[in-house]
């Protein structure tokens, strides 16, 4: 809280505020009362705080008839600010809520600069935000990984044994149309072999029974080489 300097009384007059445009009479006489008070309390212009009790004297009879002298009552405080009231009502520091007012109202439209400046802060902290959510993210993921290491254990051994299942269901089918193949090759197999063997026995009765009528001429033909010889012996002996 700032603390008061300096208090006094004035009566400001303000005829010259008659002078020229009625309609602008009660702006003029704010205007004298703001550089009278700044020339006699060594301030400047806009340090000068008007009170609403002031405002209300001077537009009592409306715009075009304003009083031709007004007594007022001027505080200053330490850090260079003037508050201006009547001296009829009780002084109320209103300093404070001024200032809160004025620094609560923003202009209607901003600079270029002011703008590119709030989007700038928006975005980083919209990429702060994002950064933390990652950040917390990966915490969480840690945690779960250090607090459940036992679980995820489990659950990969159940994802080997479901695969092993899977597996062993897909060769059993594969396994029993191997062994039909190899049975079937088998049969045919044996087949083949009793087709051979009885074509063998069959080639051989057949040469035996080629081979009949050349030994009955073979014989045949010893028995006539030997009938042959006695009969040139006995011509031999005869002689």
């Amino acid at each position: 809280m700032a603390e008061k300097e300096l208090e006094r009384i004035y009566v400001i007059p303000l005829r010259k505020a008659k002078h020229g445009p009625a309609s602008k009479a009660a702006p003029r006489a704010i205007k004298l009362i703001r550089k009278f008070l700044s020339r006699h309390m060594k301030v400047d212009i806009e340090n000068v705080w008007i009170d609403q009790s002031v405002n209300e004297m001077i537009w009592s009879r409306g715009k075009y008839k304003v009083p031709s002298k007004i007594r007022v009552r001027a505080v200053r405080f330490d850090d260079g600010i003037v508050e201006v009231s009547l001296p009829e009502v009780e002084f109320r520091p209103l300093r404070e809520e001024i200032k809160a007012t004025k620094e609560a109202k923003k202009p209607i439209l901003k600079k270029k600069e002011e703008i590119t400046e709030e989007a700038e802060e928006k975005a980083e902290e919209e990429k702060a935000e994002e950064k933390a959510e990652e950040g917390a993210a990966e915490e969480e993921k840690a945690e779960e990984k250090k607090e459940k290491p036992e679980e995820k254990r489990e659950e990969v051994a159940e994802e080997v044994k479901e695969e092993v299942e899977e597996k062993e269901v897909k060769e059993e089918p594969e396994v029993k149309e191997s062994k039909e193949q190899k049975k079937v090759v088998e049969t045919e197999e044996v087949k083949k072999a009793e087709e051979s063997e009885e074509i063998t026995e069959k080639a051989r009765e057949e040469v035996k029974e080629e081979k009949k009528p050349e030994k009955v001429e073979a014989e045949k033909s010893s028995e006539g080489d030997e009938t042959r010889k006695e009969a040139k012996e006995n011509v031999k002996e005869e002689k």
